[in-house]
């Protein structure tokens, strides 16, 4: 929690950019108008809680989500569906997540583990035996998001993070979360997210 702490205040200047960055995209587009963030249903230790985030979506297709009960991710592969800083700041670079850092200090989130799901997902996933997300916390990043997939199902990277963090001793364990978060910054700073 302090390392998420001190992440913040490392951050504040960016956040403040990003807010003043939406805050101008809202006043120049109609379409972008909302608030600064939302929060989406997420599982964490089998727990519910409210994943914040940095709004992306425009109010239109934000509250289509709200109504069909989806989440973020269907929708935001469309750039139709996202704000200026949305499309050209946020997701570009993961920076709508920097949020989560109050998750973080919350205790709803650890920094490294499996990236939390929503609700249903999780319980599709239970129904087919892999329990894992109602034992362990979720993380902020993990090795399914650094690895982009690498062509390996998240659930199975998931899984063997779940399994090294049953095995690895303490300082193992440090410094393996260490590495997941070292190589999170260097995908941040390639840009590797969406890309329009």
């Amino acid at each position: 929690m302090s390392l998420a702490a001190a992440l913040l205040a490392l951050f504040s200047p960016l956040l403040l950019a990003l807010l003043l960055a939406m805050a101008a995209d809202m006043a120049c587009s109609r379409r972008d108008r909302g608030g600064f963030l939302y929060r989406e249903p997420r599982i964490s230790r089998g727990r519910p809680f409210g994943l914040l985030k940095f709004r992306t979506l425009r109010r239109a297709a934000l509250e289509q989500m709200r109504l069909e009960g989806g989440h973020a991710r269907l929708y935001e592969p469309d750039s139709n569906n996202l704000t200026w800083a949305g499309r050209r700041l946020l997701k570009p670079w993961y920076l709508d997540e920097l949020p989560q850092l109050l998750n973080v200090l919350r205790g709803d989130l650890s920094l490294v583990g499996p990236r939390p799901w929503p609700p249903d997902m999780v319980r599709r996933q239970v129904a087919e035996g892999r329990d894992y997300r109602n034992r362990v916390p979720a993380g902020l990043t993990g090795p399914a998001q650094v690895t982009k997939g690498a062509g390996i199902p998240y659930e199975d990277l998931d899984s063997a993070y779940v399994e090294a963090s049953g095995t690895l001793s303490g300082w193992a364990l440090v410094r393996y979360d260490l590495q997941i978060l070292r190589q999170t910054v260097l995908v941040v700073a390639r840009g590797e997210g969406l890309n329009y």
